[in-house]
């Protein structure tokens, strides 16, 4: 098994339920997409993840890939991925600029600002997915970036309480001050503080998980009819994350350690039920 497999797989991402339906060559491209980008992310949100150290050579091996002579095995592998497909040295680019933001960036202002930082940490990503997976037409483009919004505004709301752990704060704080939530508030709720979550905590929350629906509803719009046969595995992600979604606002969206999680039998019973959704629209 290559490391990109050991790692994709260790990692426990709901990602990979998604990519077992892949063939295999374009399983393997995945897999190392996907651990360069979980590795990068790591620098600046594990202990010992070298931060600023790190993030600087793994761009640079990055640029490697590209340039046929990479350094190490994961490099080797990611330099095979981008031989076969064509993905944009900027998406990689755009990952690592963003998971930089994390290490001087503690606070959003507006939601667009926020928006800024989900293109380079999630929808590049998402670029760089569709040219493993295969397209026709160029608007599925569009597709990846709204869904790579999308699956990261879940994310946050998930993990609210991990990242207050961590110093940061990813709900705009035009939000908070929309519904009179001081950060403190938002802060003593992921604590599991005071005798109850305030009222308006619950309906900044609520809020922000509209705004994650609305989000994976532009991106099925988004979707030409040409490519979601090529985009399974996109919409297997998009399938598990919406019930995670629903998961956490059916629990009145807990803010509090350890995160919301769906079992492994559900999310693989999610994505056997996508494939007849998505190939026969049943």
């Amino acid at each position: 098994m290559s490391l990109s497999a050991r790692l994709t797989r260790k990692s426990g991402s709901s990602f990979t339920y998604a990519f077992r339906v892949l063939p295999v060559e374009k399983r393997r491209a995945i897999y190392a997409l996907y651990s360069f980008c979980r590795t990068v992310d790591d620098c600046v949100d594990e202990a010992g993840g070298e931060g600023e150290a790190g993030l600087s050579r793994w761009n640079e091996e990055g640029q490697r890939c590209y340039a046929g002579a990479p350094e190490t095995e994961l490099g080797r592998e990611l330099a095979n991925a981008v031989f076969q497909f064509p993905i944009p040295r900027s998406c990689f680019e755009d990952v690592v600029a963003g998971c930089r933001m994390d290490l001087t960036i503690r606070r959003y202002a507006t939601f667009e600002d926020l928006r800024g930082y989900c293109l380079r940490v999630a929808s590049a990503v998402g670029l760089a997915a569709i040219e493993i997976f295969g397209y026709e037409d160029p608007a599925t483009r569009d597709y990846a970036i709204e869904l790579g919004l999308a699956l990261q505004l879940t994310n946050i709301l998930r993990d609210v309480g991990v990242d207050a752990g961590r110093g940061r704060l990813y709900l705009p704080l035009q939000d908070l001050a929309r519904f009179g939530v001081t950060e403190e508030a938002l802060l003593t709720a992921t604590r599991g503080g005071g005798p109850g979550r305030p009222p308006a905590v619950d309906a900044l929350l609520a809020f922000e998980g509209q705004r994650a629906r609305d989000q994976f509803e532009r991106a099925s719009r988004a979707l030409p009819e040409a490519d979601r046969r090529a985009m399974l595995s996109a919409e297997i992600m998009s399938a598990v994350y919406r019930a995670l979604l629903d998961e956490l606002a059916r629990r009145g969206y807990p803010v509090t350690v350890p995160v919301v999680r769906l079992s492994r039998p559900r999310k693989a019973w999610i994505a056997l039920r996508t494939v007849p959704r998505v190939y026969w629209n049943v």
